[in-house]
């Protein structure tokens, strides 16, 4: 089950992660260590459309939100919690490192082990875009790229299985673009008028 939000404009993504290891402690499952995302690196084809994220991002959101660290964004199979402590949230050069102390409870203890088989290698996070400031929209090349620029962060969570990358709410966000993109620009400093007589007396004059 994954957090509502008040907007319904929930977004998960998930990635192989190059580093997501356990590290053991005295009295719990072990602290789980690795990155739930990374900047700049371009996503796969989300249907149309390519994402990726901006350094800064998670700034405002490891300060102000209240994040849990989960397993596979279960609500009740919580790992960890930023405001109890027991989760710790920093953006690096990389991307966004999380430290996270898991209890010693028997799914935490069951995730560490499949985490040293290598069994789950995943990592995701769940957030949302709160404005259109937030996130930036524009064509490299022949590609589509929407860039994070700020979000809101609900959790991180070692995952089993990757969220579908494309939601619904990424969708609205990309036919938007194209929408806007397919709209020719009004006419600026000049009326419709006045460009529609000026046409006129080109089109008398040839």
């Amino acid at each position: 089950m994954t957090p509502k939000t008040p907007a319904g404009n929930l977004e998960i993504r998930t990635f192989s992660a190059r580093e997501l290891r356990v590290a053991p402690v005295e009295g719990g499952a072990g602290r789980l260590v690795g990155y739930a995302a990374e900047f700049n690196s371009l996503s796969e084809d989300m249907g149309g459309w390519f994402e990726r994220i901006a350094p800064g991002a998670f700034a405002e959101a490891i300060a102000r939100d209240d994040i849990r660290c989960l397993r596979d964004h279960e609500e009740y199979m919580i790992l960890g919690r930023n405001k109890a402590g027991t989760l710790t949230l920093a953006e690096d050069d990389r991307g966004l490192a999380i430290d996270c102390a898991m209890p010693d409870v028997t799914y935490a203890r069951d995730l560490a082990v499949s985490i040293e088989r290598g069994d789950v290698n995943q990592m995701s996070f769940a957030f949302a875009v709160e404005d259109a400031a937030d996130e930036r929209w524009e064509r490299i090349g022949d590609q589509v790229v929407r860039t994070l620029l700020k979000v809101k962060l609900y959790d991180v969570s070692a995952v089993t299985f990757p969220a579908y990358p494309s939601t619904s709410v990424g969708l609205r966000s990309f036919e938007r673009f194209r929408s806007e993109q397919a709209t020719p620009p009004a006419p600026t400093g000049r009326s419709t008028q006045l460009l529609a007589r000026e046409l006129d007396l080109i089109t008398a004059g040839s």
